[in-house]
């Protein structure tokens, strides 16, 4: 069973089951824990504020699938985030994964966030007041990053930078500390941000690696994200007949080399990566439906071979399409 919701009937069962969150602070230092409402499932989210820094520390379990859907904003959003998903499959990050997030995000479309269910969320995520402040805090290191990514870092207003990555050995070590933390008042307060320090070290000594994984040219213009995104609605409205990179990159007007590694830069995945992903997902939610046979949904979302289309599922999801329909019929 899949439980959704809007973005804001969400924030509101939230807001519900927390009326009087627990909520510590001093001059400068603020935590804030909130319980996950019953209804859903266990766990909470804890979020610590101070001076430039927002760290958020998640550890729950749901006990249906969650999807939320949420509303296009059409303001400029500054973002400056990075995240280290150590459990748990949610939105586009895998167990294992870290990500960064960087730079000036206009138009943002509707967009759709699932949690799994019975699969533990531990997860930290650190947000960064912005590019001036961040800059100072990694002077240093800036000097030792590619150009390109340096430039993103601190021009943060005009590009976009978004990488995905596995979780190190040396960043497991701070996760947990942060997790299990001993202290209280300041002192918890300093220990927090030497540890969101060193993730934020650990993290950029990964982005010099960059330009060996990626093409180089990372600084893209708003324009460039504008089409990339373009290109982006156009795979999601043609499921059962994509076109070919040429013909997508033709229709958005880039040259198919820009589109391929831009669409990298600002989804995080291929261009065909990205439509197995909306390929699975939407044959996921046809199926929960229960309108159409697993036949139907094959066909729906671009697959005229059954098997294939059974076989791939299995390989998202664990589990045979025509079996994870029969549970929900039974259920």
């Amino acid at each position: 069973m899949t439980i959704t919701f809007s973005g804001a009937d969400y924030d509101e069962l939230w807001q519900q089951n927390n009326p009087t969150p627990e909520i510590t602070s001093d001059s400068d230092f603020s935590e804030i824990r909130q319980v996950v409402p019953e209804s859903l499932g266990q766990g909470y989210i804890q979020s610590f504020q101070w001076a430039g820094i927002d760290l958020t520390v998640s550890n729950y379990r749901f006990h249906e699938d969650v999807q939320v859907f949420n509303t296009a904003s059409y303001e400029d959003t500054y973002i400056g985030e990075i995240g280290f998903h150590l459990s748990g499959n949610r939105y586009r990050y895998r167990t294992g994964e870290n990500f960064i997030q960087w730079g000036q995000c206009d138009e943002l479309d509707d967009w759709v966030a699932v949690t799994y269910a019975h699969e533990p969320i531990l997860k930290v995520d650190i947000h960064l007041a912005g590019a001036n402040g961040f800059s100072r805090v990694i002077t240093e290191t800036l000097e030792d990053l590619p150009s390109e990514v340096r430039q993103c870092l601190e021009n943060g207003n005009d590009y976009w930078l978004t990488e995905i990555n596995t979780i190190t050995p040396a960043m497991r070590l701070p996760l947990e500390q942060i997790f299990n933390c001993p202290f209280h008042g300041k002192t918890k307060q300093i220990y927090l941000e030497g540890k969101c320090l060193e993730l934020i070290a650990l993290k950029l000594e990964q982005l010099k690696d960059v330009n060996q994984k990626t093409d180089p040219s990372c600084s893209l213009k708003r324009d460039d994200i504008a089409r990339i995104r373009h290109a982006q609605k156009i795979l999601t409205a043609n499921l059962d007949n994509p076109p070919s990179l040429v013909e997508l990159a033709r229709q958005v007007s880039l040259n198919d080399y820009k589109l391929k590694v831009g669409f990298r830069q600002v989804f995080g995945t291929t261009v065909f990566g990205y439509l197995h992903q909306h390929r699975m997902e939407t044959a996921r939610q046809l199926l929960n439906e229960q309108r159409l046979n697993v036949k139907e949904v094959a066909r729906s979302v671009g697959y005229a071979n059954q098997s294939r289309f059974a076989a791939a599922f299995r390989k998202q999801f664990g589990m045979n399409p025509k079996i994870y329909l029969q549970g929900h019929r039974s259920g």
